[in-house]
């Protein structure tokens, strides 16, 4: 079974443990709502456990493989496109996963585009409440009233 095969089975079936196996040490997660990637296989584990729950009726309905240039150094690396469907919020939306390998297999940059901007918008919102509940983030301090 490859490495997108286990990807997809673990987030089908919300195994975080498993997720853990096949993400490199520092792994990078580029996100359709932050402009700097996720780094490092801690942030990126605690930001799956967040995805999970964020996401409702999520499908995998797709998937391409390949070769594709990383962003992290540019170098061609095995790749694989899952396509997916899912709720957040009521907004549906449409998105891919973008996977690159490593040499040994293991996912080391993972990139997530999904339509449409409104959907974008919710997904960031929701997600951005699910990592400052965990503590994986500082929650935003409120702007100063005047009286």
């Amino acid at each position: 079974m490859s490495t997108a095969d286990r990807f997809r089975e673990a987030v089908d079936n919300r195994d975080l443990p498993s997720l853990d196996g096949l993400f490199t040490e520092d792994i990078r997660l580029y996100s359709p709502v932050k402009f700097t990637p996720f780094e490092g296989k801690p942030m990126v584990l605690g930001l799956f456990g967040v995805l999970l729950r964020t996401f409702e009726d999520f499908r995998y309905v797709g998937d391409h493989t390949g070769t594709a240039r990383t962003s992290a150094d540019g170098t061609a690396a095995p790749s694989a496109v899952l396509l997916f469907r899912a709720t957040v919020n009521g907004k549906e939306i449409h998105g891919i996963d973008l996977l690159h390998f490593a040499d040994d297999g293991r996912i080391k940059e993972f990139t997530v585009m999904v339509r449409p901007q409104s959907a974008v918008h919710a997904l960031g919102e929701a997600v951005l409440a699910g990592l400052v509940a965990d503590g994986l983030v500082p929650a935003e301090a409120p702007a100063p009233t005047h009286p």
